[in-house]
């Protein structure tokens, strides 16, 4: 451990990115006489890395879904190019193709561990699912054609590929190579048609016959094409557009979905006209009438049972009278039709099957459907079709997420309580079966901590998710709204206008995980205090105050006595008493000139409440309209469990409630905090012409406490929530908002011998100030004494608005907050009587930071341009580090790293940065992403043990880390996709379909696809290009590659052919890949001995 002294680090230590004259600035704020006390510093730049972890939620815009009925996984591609794998539940991956062009179809080689992806840019790629980060290995770019659809025969090394065109090439996904062997639209077609069939919208083949392939083109013409005679068996034409096609499993029929709203359903001998046309959602007319054209089917599976009748599933379809009905899944089964109605659009459908082999009775047993922002399972074998209750974290989304909160290291005790009473929120109804995507492995988890996010939401309601271990699992749901009045129509809405919609959104959330004291403001000028509890309580009157909150000096007039007036303007070492506590709702709704006035934004129920177990509200306070003045948006706020304290500001100044007392004990004007002290001497309602671009905007916005300054391009404001104002834009500049709240133990003046309770406060202007907290000994006392609130006259001033505030103690520990342990509070007052004396004793300094007298500390601040350490209580500069001049941080938080502390920041310009803490030297600094919407500045943040996450899509929470230790183990700690299953046995041929040559006919595809009988394809078709797949790749594709022979030695004895060649060709594969290097040769080995035989 290396010890830096104070004038080191100034002299030379502090990092290149400090310039000469800051340098002397700090030397300067350090005379050779008053040096700071030497403080070990255990954090170097190698404890640092940043990379990317896991992404959790429901991907965003899906648009394609495979899945393998082996390994048990299921693929997910969406518009942006995203690749999501889901085995188990804790068993996710995230891929993401360059190009960022959208995945319109998946293929999984199945039981293989590979992917096919077709994309929109005519791309397909293939990936490499036997690594822990999946990898492409091959790529193809076609030139000439547009790819349309593509169809991978299970057991098959050729990759059919059908086109715009609609041709038909074929890729071998060994070598991602063309074939010569083209189906050409016009050979397919009857010769004596004079119209182009169309775009290939499907391609298979017959499940008793691999060389017989059924083509389906857009127009309505399906083929069954002879691969070994190059010629069309039959032609079946049809008036309406197809969207999809599907086999019987013995070969002799197939059904056809058209834009109309029927089914057609063809003996593969009888191409004349279908056996039989079916509308499933149509008005059967009497008179023998077609039925009514209905919404285009737009896809259609055909599965058999051996025990009974066969499932037709189909999505669309419905009648075009039903307006308004939501989308829907049909199952048809024998005489019944169910009608599964979703809450999204249905992007894609795939019925699981017990076999992977399409000979055989299929015996569906479920249906995966994707929609538009969930995903959904539905168990085929219970009646009812009920679905299964999804294991994955999928439903982050439910409400548009507006802002949240990470806690690593929580209490242990926290996310078994929040579980327990979450577990009695669950939906009853689903299917008793066990999930039935459960493939891949968990990976060693090495993290032992407790983690928790809090996601707060649009509709008001909060959710806290146990994150533990790169997992991520719903515990509890909190909604907000319940204890306000919900408008039954829009004329009952007179208050709630000022939010357009999501009048309850949350907007900060403020948690002490040891107290379990839970504080959340929101959208209407709203802040609502819970407690947790696990008993069920009645709340006869939910306890509510009105404060208001003025931004004129000179405004202090009472209008009809509802309110005291605010305190006065603080004298040096004053004690102002309380305000009293406005009990009741304020009944004047409009001041003397008809302006609005008085009268919150929501109104608080005033029947009895029913809280369940879990967080039960406390108190409910609102800020109220002053003189026709909507309230403005509250940006800063803080509980403390210890102080019995909830303190909360916007942009016309602060408030402070005792929530014990039930009492306001503070309420001003932020230019009234000054005092005398104001640096800007403002008058009220100037505008400000400050030079800094940090003035907190209020645009009627959910957006961050800090506003985004105007020149950053907000391309996504899906979470705006524009509210109407009256104060003109040039007065919004103008005022001085409340940024950072922070209550501590410490010295609140220079002369202070010893620390006391107080708040710091710092504004947008980068000004903090500091408010002592004189509180009444503990027990009864505590709630009869009124708590005594005075301003300091503490000023510290940084460069832009104050972000953070957090507190060292001599020894360069984190003074962590005081808190009130945890207890049951809703039980019987007698048993409780003496333990509560006990527990509520006077406010003390936490533990780890007992003080003596002659001891100092040392305060952090960080703000969007710079941080300072400020020592305790001389005020001097400690320490100072200019962060950026050309951006702005968007949040800083003090974390725990390596038993140590660091500031970590995360800057608009994409920038993440850490520094040491106390001597704030730079140790990381890393161009990560760049601030492209507001989600992203509202949702980042970083946490304890290196983690931070952030919402990368309005359904996505991507994680991080910024620690070198947790990057080095992140390979052990993700999930296994691929392992080692059979696959199952071929169906039994039986002995009479053996003896008069029915059941499956095998095709030598080597044979008629291969480059020696169908000779090489165009080079100017397609474009093959290697993948990124680096040293994984190769030893990936020297595994698969004895995958390959294994498969090719079960056809060849299948045909009764030598193996040499094909024996010769793999090794001169395997030879290949060795030669890649010496260096990956070894790392091959080396992975190959860490498998999965481990286990």
């Amino acid at each position: 451990m290396r010890k830096f002294n104070i004038r080191k680090v100034l002299d030379g230590l502090t990092a290149g990115s400090s310039s000469a004259s800051q340098q002397q600035q700090q030397q300067q704020q350090h005379p050779p006489g008053n040096r700071e006390p030497e403080i070990q510093e255990t954090l170097q730049s190698e404890h640092f890395q940043l990379c990317k972890t896991v992404r959790h939620g429901f991907p965003y815009q899906p648009s394609a879904l495979a899945f393998d009925p082996v390994q048990k996984i299921l693929a997910v591609g969406t518009q942006t190019g995203a690749l999501r794998l889901f085995g188990r539940p804790g068993v996710e991956c995230y891929c993401q193709h360059d190009s960022g062009a959208a995945v319109i179809q998946l293929q999984f080689l199945i039981n293989e561990g590979a992917l096919v992806s077709a994309l929109a840019d005519d791309t397909l790629h293939l990936w490499n699912l036997r690594q822990k980060r999946p990898a492409i290995l091959h790529s193809l770019k076609f030139c000439r054609e547009r790819v349309t659809f593509c169809h991978l025969p299970f057991q098959s090394k050729w990759l059919y590929v059908g086109t715009e065109r609609g041709n038909i090439h074929i890729v071998n996904v060994e070598s991602f190579t063309l074939s010569g062997y083209v189906v050409m639209w016009n050979k397919a077609i009857e010769l004596s048609s004079k119209s182009h069939p169309g775009p290939v919208v499907h391609i298979s083949d017959n499940p008793m016959d691999e060389g017989k392939l059924l083509i389906g083109f857009e127009s309505g013409t399906v083929v069954l094409w002879d691969l070994k005679s190059k010629k069309a068996d039959y032609r079946y034409t049809y008036d309406e557009a197809i969207h999809s096609v599907a086999w019987h499993h013995e070969g002799k029929q197939f059904i056809c979905s058209h834009s109309d709203g029927t089914l057609t359903i063809w003996n593969v001998r009888s191409p004349t006209k279908p056996v039989q046309t079916i509308t499933p959602h149509g008005k059967q007319l009497k008179d023998g009438k077609k039925p009514e054209p209905c919404k285009p089917i737009l896809k259609v599976e055909f599965k058999t049972t051996r025990s009974g009748e066969p499932f037709i599933i189909l999505s669309g379809g419905l009648s075009y009278d039903t307006v308004g009905r939501r989308p829907c899944l049909t199952v048809m089964h024998g005489k019944s039709t169910a009608v599964l109605e979703m809450d999204y659009s249905i992007v894609d459908f795939l019925t699981l099957c017990e076999t992977p082999y399409p000979n055989d009775f299929q015996e569906p047993y479920a249906v995966v459907v994707l929609l538009e922002k969930d995903l959904v399972l539905i168990d085929l074998a219970q009646n009812g079709y009920p679905i299964f209750e999804n294991p994955y974290p999928l439903s982050i989304h439910e409400s548009p997420v507006t802002c949240c909160e990470y806690f690593a290291d929580c209490p242990v005790d926290l996310i078994p309580a929040l579980y327990s009473v979450g577990a009695r929120q669950k939906r009853q109804g689903y299917s008793k079966k066990e999930w039935p995507i459960n493939g891949g492995n968990w990976g060693l988890g090495a993290q032992s901590y407790p983690e928790i996010i809090i996601t707060g939401h649009a509709d008001g309601s909060l959710k806290f998710w146990d994150a533990s271990a790169i997992t991520l699992q719903v515990l509890y749901k909190l909604k907000t709204s319940k204890v306000f009045e919900k408008s039954r129509n829009k004329d009952e809405r007179p208050n709630t206008d000022i939010v357009d919609e999501d009048p309850y959104a949350i907007q900060i959330i403020s948690w002490c995980p040891e107290s379990r004291m839970l504080c959340i403001a929101g959208v209407s000028a709203h802040v609502i205090i819970y407690r947790f509890s696990k008993q069920e309580v009645v709340t006869e009157v939910i306890p509510m105050l009105e404060v208001r909150l003025l931004y004129e000096i000179n405004d202090v007039e009472t209008p009809e006595g509802e309110q005291a007036p605010p305190l006065p303007t603080p004298g040096g070492g004053s004690n102002p008493q309380p305000i009293p506590p406005q009990s009741h709702p304020s009944t004047s709704s409009s001041s003397s000139d008809g302006l609005r006035d008085n009268v919150p934004c929501l109104k608080v129920k005033n029947s009895p409440l029913k809280q369940s177990p879990g967080y039960q509200t406390e108190l409910v306070i609102q800020l109220v309209w002053v003189g026709g003045e909507p309230p403005q948006q509250i940006t800063s706020l803080a509980v403390n469990s210890s102080y019995g304290l909830v303190v909360f500001g916007n942009c016309n100044g602060i408030a402070m409630v005792d929530y014990l007392q039930k009492a306001v004990l503070l309420n001003l004007g932020t230019i009234e905090l000054y005092g005398s002290n104001d640096p800007h001497r403002r008058e009220p309602r100037s505008p400000r012409k400050s030079r800094q671009p940090s003035g907190a905007k209020m645009s009627r916005k959910l957006s961050l406490p800090t506003d985004l300054k105007p020149d950053l391009d907000v391309k996504d404001n899906s979470f705006s929530r524009s509210r109407s104002s009256s104060v003109t834009s040039i007065d919004k500049e103008s005022r001085e908002a409340i940024s950072a709240l922070h209550f501590c133990e410490t010295f609140t003046r220079k002369t202070d011998s010893s620390p006391s309770p107080c708040l710091w406060v710092g504004t947008t202007l980068g000004t903090v100030l500091v408010i002592a907290l004189n509180l009444p000994p503990g027990g009864e006392q505590r709630l009869l004494q009124p708590v005594i609130v005075s301003p300091s006259g503490t000023i510290l001033r940084l460069k832009g608005a104050i972000l953070r505030m957090a507190f060292l103690d001599t020894t360069g520990c984190l003074i962590p907050p005081a808190y009130e342990p945890w207890r049951e509070h809703n039980v019987p007052e007698e048993k409780d009587e003496k333990e509560k004396l006990k527990k509520r004793r006077p406010v003390s300094v936490s533990p780890s930071s007992s003080q003596e007298i002659s001891e100092n500390q040392y305060a952090v601040i960080c703000s969007e341009k710079q941080a300072k350490v400020i020592s305790l209580p001389t005020q001097n500069c400690a320490y100072k580090q200019n962060i950026t001049e050309t951006s702005f941080v968007l949040r800083g938080d003090i974390v725990a790293l390596s038993n140590s502390i660091c500031l970590a920041c995360f800057c608009a310009n994409g920038h993440i940065m850490t520094f040491s803490l106390p001597s704030l030297r730079p140790l990381l600094d890393v161009y990560y992403l760049p601030l492209t919407n507001m989600r992203i500045a509202r949702t980042f943040c970083f946490t304890n043990n290196g983690q931070a996450l952030y919402l990368v899509s309005p359904t996505e929470i991507q994680r991080l880390t910024y620690s070198q230790e947790t990057c080095e183990n992140l390979q052990e700690m993700l999930g296994e996709l691929f392992t080692p299953v059979e696959t199952p046995e071929a169906p039994n041929r039986g002995f009479f379909k053996g003896l008069f040559g029915g059941g499956a006919q095998s095709l030598d595809r080597e044979e008629l696809f291969g480059e020696s009988s169908s000779g090489k394809a165009s080079r100017s078709l397609a474009q093959h290009i290697p993948g990124p797949g680096g040293i994984e790749g190769v030893k990936g594709a020297a595994s698969g590659v004895v995958g390959e022979l294994a498969r090719a030695r079960l056809a060849l004895d299948e045909r009764g052919q030598k193996l040499g060649d094909l024996e010769e060709r793999t090794a001169a594969m395997l030879s290949s890949a060795d030669a890649f290097s010496k260096h990956a040769h070894e790392m091959m080995l080396k992975y190959k001995d860490k498998k999965w035989y481990q286990f």
